[in-house]
């Protein structure tokens, strides 16, 4: 293993310093995206931003299918989502990696998760996002529609809502959102459409614990109101402004 991460960094080492006019640049295209591949995920970026031509390898379907071919091979043989997203390679890398990496499932990978996770992370980052109650509902009915039971929905959805909302950046806009979600009220809906309480307790620690210093002493006041409406009793962190 050491030895294969040394020539990983010597490959991506090999990249940056040939950039476009020396021996790797001008290898054909698809030994490129044999090598690119072959690197770990988080150098893509760099290594796209060497030069035009490796920027449109990139924005091409090949490299992206050669990837899901190299770490999922089976992944066609899976179900594919049946959603209104968008159609692509890229975009079936991301899932499968966002399920793969993000979103706890005892070690399987299902696409249905990571496209998921990627349509909620969406929607949650648009500025007239939808009630937090429509989403969780559609996720749930799109995971009974692909064959889930309710239990098996509810759970996942959890899963997926707890994973996103800890990848959000702390800054004003996740703040904001967090502070909606905590407002929204709660609806008796029946399982499994039944927000989960696992999600409701992350925002309000996200919230009292990341983004404490971000309240008006109001606003702490009013939060923490509703946090003891919800969750008896609440932890000592939550407490104090």
């Amino acid at each position: 293993m050491k030895v294969c991460m040394i020539s990983l960094h010597f490959l991506f080492d090999s990249l940056m310093t040939d950039r476009s006019d020396g021996p790797i640049g001008r290898l054909p295209e698809h030994l490129l995206v044999e090598i690119f591949t072959h690197l770990p995920v988080c150098e893509w970026v760099q290594v796209a931003c060497v030069n035009k031509q490796w920027a449109n390898i990139f924005q091409g379907d090949c490299l992206w299918q050669t990837a899901i071919a190299r770490n999922w091979p089976s992944a066609g043989l899976r179900k594919r989502w049946p959603g209104p997203i968008p159609r692509g390679s890229a975009r079936r890398f991301q899932a499968l990696y966002v399920s793969e990496n993000f979103v706890p499932s005892g070690g399987e990978i299902d696409e249905l998760v990571g496209h998921t996770y990627l349509y909620l992370k969406e929607q949650l980052e648009r500025p007239a996002m939808p009630p937090s109650s429509i989403l969780h509902g559609t996720i749930i009915d799109q995971f009974i529609a692909c064959g889930k039971t309710g239990e098996q929905a509810h759970d996942l959805a959890s899963k997926i809502w707890l994973a996103v909302i800890d990848s959000l950046e702390e800054n004003e806009q996740t703040f904001l959102l967090l502070k909606r979600l905590a407002r929204e009220g709660e609806f008796f809906l029946p399982f499994p459409y039944s927000r989960s309480y696992k999600v409701l307790w992350r925002v309000f620690d996200k919230l009292f614990t990341d983004f404490r210093d971000c309240f008006s002493g109001a606003d702490y006041h009013d939060a923490l109101s509703t946090a003891k409406s919800r969750f008896q009793p609440v932890p000592s962190t939550w407490l104090g402004h």
